[in-house]
């Protein structure tokens, strides 16, 4: 049997939500995507993509530069900026397959669509945003590459619906995509309160698979791929529920939240998830 390894490209791009209180973490109004690249010794598998045609270009090449034969992308859930790079990958690797769980496959039909392609993603990408090709649904519980198990684990709702990890014993990794974050604000604005502290459980989940390295969908690039991260992401959550209950205001909720993760990437996922809760006034 082949010994497997990895490698994870990053991606930077600016952040959604753009109109964050004036003069606070200018330097952090940016956001790093992760695509992992599993490898035995001459197939691979690639998770998740980008989010514009140029990031899914450079995406296209750092695979081939590593000279597998790709055989799957496999999307961990349904946001534009996983999800979008699909086409691109398949024209250049045609024997590759994208696949997904049900789930996936749904929350990526939304995504697709005109209204987030083109009225969301598109207006904050301009040009920038590909034609999306669907995965195919993934038939069984994971994926095989040269006889070692790569294992999905489904995670229900964490920051969107239908989510899920890939686990991959021989090697003790956990390709997390947004369901642990990584020195990065997590994404709430899709998330209640219930569904807060039942993404707390699934990272419980994720933690009791006792992994060695943890790959975030979304980090700091100067931070390891530590499971410490999965505590990083309970914390975070649970200091944004204590928050919420003790504010009243977007701005206080922020506020609060950004006095306990001053220097996280992202504050913009922050002030997003804070005005969708709270409302939009600013005090």
């Amino acid at each position: 049997m082949s010994t497997l390894t990895y490698d994870t490209l990053l991606m930077r791009r600016e952040g959604i939500t753009r109109d964050l209180p004036v003069g606070e973490n200018d330097d952090l109004r940016w956001v790093t995507n992760s695509a992992t690249l599993i490898m035995g010794d001459h197939d691979a598998v690639l998770v998740d993509s980008f989010t514009t045609v140029s990031q899914n270009e450079t995406l296209v090449q750092w695979v081939k530069d590593h000279d597998r034969r790709l055989t799957h992308v496999y999307l961990t859930h349904g946001h534009g900026d996983h999800i979008y790079g699909i086409g691109q990958l398949l024209e250049a690797f045609p024997t590759a397959h994208a696949v997904a769980t049900t789930g996936t496959l749904a929350q990526s039909r939304i995504q697709a669509g005109d209204a987030w392609r083109v009225g969301f993603w598109g207006q904050l990408f301009p040009g920038e945003i590909p034609v999306p090709v669907l995965p195919e649904v993934l038939d069984g519980d994971g994926l095989a590459l040269e006889g070692h198990e790569l294992k999905i684990v489904e995670m229900g709702h964490t920051d969107t619906d239908d989510t899920t990890v890939l686990w991959v014993p021989d090697i003790r990794l956990v390709v997390a995509g947004d369901v642990v974050y990584n020195e990065t604000h997590m994404y709430l604005a899709e998330s209640t309160t219930a569904s807060r502290r039942e993404w707390i459980a699934s990272l419980e989940v994720v933690k009791s698979l006792d992994p060695l390295t943890v790959i975030a969908g979304h980090k700091f690039p100067q931070r390891a791929d530590d499971p410490v991260t999965i505590d990083d992401s309970m914390t975070y959550l649970s200091d944004f529920i204590e928050a919420e209950s003790a504010t009243s205001t977007a701005r206080e909720l922020y506020d609060a939240v950004l006095a306990r993760h001053p220097r996280r990437a992202n504050p913009g996922a922050l002030w997003g998830s804070a005005k969708k809760i709270k409302g939009a006034e600013v005090s």
